[in-house]
């Protein structure tokens, strides 16, 4: 039998693992690459591409390598936790290699349009037209996996604000930023309090003569190293934590959090507390922007009412003068050109049945990979998603009707809308665990807690009580990895290895100390199984 073609649109993480995905199933991906090089958003230059998602020098990854790791290929041990990008990259160049994904990805290549076959109702097929080297070039393939990201078209909103024609210093948005030489000695205003926001403010502010970081709403601030030095999903993202969660109610798991933001820093005394609450928007991470405040180099404003030539001014009134530069960290938007009707775009909203498939397709054969924006990581959520698409693509899983599919969009939109203040960065918002669950479940991969705490208890409780690590899916179900249980219950010794660099004298009173919680919280373990069986 002639093994299904599928397109695979972009090279960078999404697109690496659809690739793979499709050649566990015995699919044939081709991979289009625009550009001359895998990696995506996390590779690296100093001249911004068009269409092509830009990072800046400096920039450390804000997931910890144990819950951004693909499922079947734990990032090496000696790797730092929160990894520089140029250590993502290197992972994402060693998982090419060792799956052997290059020789299927066309670089150079360009997409111009994805449309339906004349027969598409009884084929779901596609014509696939690309563009290499002035050169175009026409294929029929039987399934797409759009994995194009969600970083690739700058937002700049201009229009809202007046004056900004007149400014006489420079005025960009932070996709153009690479480097703090060129703000020395000067002022800066940037305007946006996100994870890019926060990062350029810091990173500015040691060359800068003044930083000052502008913000509509204020954030809550979540530093990567959390309780005892370890990274923060690392403790926050367990199954155990996750039904705490649940049964105490957001009211008090926002008084908590809060509470524990505060502890760090009072965020009312530095200006950034905002009105809602820690849940109602995607948190900023961020280790030294307190730092920066509390010593002077970065002020914190609000909103900009307008500009002048050369000043800004603010709307409580304030002004400052004699400004140099504006940096714009106002987030992105995502739009597929290439695709014409089959997908629509509206303010950043899209109609897609669990954030992946177009529910107005006679046949489910077009895919959008890692369209999600999740408090944690999207590398495997983006796997997942493509390991659930090619069993899809191959008829192994069904899709509900249409009007069913329309229904649950409606409402995870619906839910979107309460939960979060309106903003454009919060129409694609998921929550890591939750997501990954629905995946697994969906998959048929989301472990049997109740079977494991019978046969394998010590891997039951580090399921539970432990971080939610991708590689819990492949324990069971398609695609299972024999390297999954050993690889789950050493998270440990990945997790303490990168900063062992000296040796000390152990301590056994810490370790002893989460010992003991660990077995007074194995009372709970058969309680939280039944719940989740």
């Amino acid at each position: 039998m002639t093994k299904k073609r599928i397109a695979v649109i972009g090279g960078g993480v999404s697109g690496l693992t659809s690739i793979k995905c499709c050649l566990d199933e015995g699919l044939e991906p081709v991979c289009f690459e625009r550009t001359d090089d895998i990696g995506g958003l996390w590779r690296f230059q100093e001249n911004p591409e068009e269409g092509r998602a830009s990072i800046y020098k400096s920039v450390i990854i804000n997931t910890s390598k144990e819950i951004m790791c693909f499922s079947d290929y734990p990032i090496p041990a000696h790797f730092p936790n929160f990894m520089h990008n140029s250590y993502v990259l290197e992972y994402f160049r060693m998982y090419a290699k060792e799956f052997d994904l290059l020789k299927y990805i066309r670089l150079k290549t360009t997409v111009c349009s994805v449309k339906k076959q004349p027969d598409f109702s009884t084929s779901g097929q596609w014509e696939v037209v690309t563009e290499s080297e002035g050169k175009k070039e026409v294929n029929v393939f039987d399934g797409v996996m759009v994995c194009t990201g969600h970083h690739t078209n700058a937002h700049l909103p201009l229009e809202s604000f007046p004056g900004i024609e007149k400014f006489k210093g420079q005025y960009f948005h932070s996709r153009d930023y690479k480097n703090p030489e060129k703000f020395t000695g000067k002022r800066v205003v940037i305007i946006g309090i996100g994870n890019s926001g926060g990062d350029l403010a810091v990173e500015i502010s040691h060359t800068a003569k003044q930083v000052f970081l502008s913000t509509r709403r204020g954030a809550w601030i979540m530093n990567r190293v959390s309780d005892y030095g370890y990274p923060f999903d690392v403790v926050l993202f367990s199954r155990f934590k996750r039904f705490l969660m649940k049964i105490v109610g957001d009211s008090l798991v926002n008084a908590y959090l809060e509470k524990r933001m505060n502890e760090r820093f009072n965020h009312e005394m530095y200006g950034i507390k905002p009105k809602h609450r820690f849940l109602n928007q995607h948190p900023t991470i961020n280790d030294d922007l307190p730092n920066r405040i509390i010593s002077g180099f970065v002020k914190v404003k609000g909103n900009v009412k307008e500009f002048t030539e050369t000043a800004a001014i603010f709307e409580d009134g304030s002004r400052e003068d004699n400004i140099d530069a504006v940096i714009f960290a106002t987030g992105y938007s995502f739009a597929f050109p290439f695709l014409e009707d089959s997908v629509k775009v509206v303010k950043n909203r899209v109609s897609l049945y669990k954030k992946v498939f177009p529910p107005n397709l006679e046949k489910p054969t077009l895919a959008i990979i890692g369209l999600v924006q999740p408090l944690g990581a999207i590398m495997p959520i983006s796997e997942l998603q493509g390991r659930w698409v090619t069993q899809v693509f191959k008829g192994l899983k069904t899709l509900p009707s249409q009007s069913q599919m329309m229904r649950e969009i409606d409402e995870a939109q619906r839910q979107i809308d309460t939960r979060y203040v309106e903003s454009q960065r919060h129409t694609i918002q998921a929550d890591y665990i939750d997501a990954m669950e629905e995946l697994a479940e969906l998959l048929g991969v989301r472990p049997n807690l109740l079977s494991i705490a019978f046969t394998d208890p010590k891997l039951a409780l580090q399921l539970i009580l432990g971080p939610s690590t991708p590689i819990q899916y492949r324990l069971q179900g398609p695609g299972k990895w024999a390297g999954a249980r050993n690889a789950i219950l050493t998270i440990e010794e990945r997790v303490r290895k990168p900063m062992m660099t000296r040796k000390v004298e152990s301590s056994s009173s810490i370790s002893s100390t989460i010992t003991m919680a660990k077995l007074m919280l194995a009372a709970v373990l058969f309680a939280i199984i039944i719940t989740y069986v």
